[in-house]
């Protein structure tokens, strides 16, 4: 059985265009990665937890501010280790300098023994449609363009 992950893609218009939310992973592994993994926020579902709870959930933890929305339900998407990603757009304005994360813990460097605390995001920029896609995980790439098509 696949791992499975809910998310939440917020978006705005800025200027006539649309613009997308986005978070880079944060830890050593990621620091110098930038086209490709950039990620919707989003994250597992607890056992029994009801999907769109556990989006919202994960973009507070994530991003440090729980929308209060009832945001519109996108198609699902596999991405490439099998992982299935349910997700939902709303229309949002976040101040990426207030963002805070929250920590994961991982042994750093490897096989040091020493273990060190890294934030789960360590940014989210706004990115037009063009430039997400750049910068997304490419099997992500699917709810940019619904969103685009339904809101665009």
């Amino acid at each position: 059985m696949p791992k499975t992950s809910a998310g939440l893609l917020m978006y705005r218009v800025r200027l006539g265009r649309l613009e997308f939310l986005l978070a880079h992973p944060g830890g050593p592994v990621w620091r110098n990665k930038d086209a490709g993994v950039w990620t919707i926020p989003k994250g597992e579902i607890g056992q029994g937890e009801d999907a769109l709870e556990a989006a919202k959930r994960e973009f507070a933890e994530e991003l440090g501010s729980r929308p209060e929305v009832q945001p519109v339900a996108l198609k699902s998407i596999q991405q490439k280790s099998g992982k299935i990603v349910h997700a939902w757009a709303f229309k949002g304005d976040l101040d990426t300098t207030h963002v805070r994360s929250n920590l994961f813990e991982m042994e750093w460097p490897p096989r040091s023994g020493r273990m060190q605390s890294f934030p789960e995001i360590d940014r989210v920029e706004w990115f037009d449609l063009a430039t997400a896609k750049t910068k997304i995980n490419p099997a992500q790439i699917p709810l940019l363009e619904e969103v685009h098509e339904k809101f665009g």
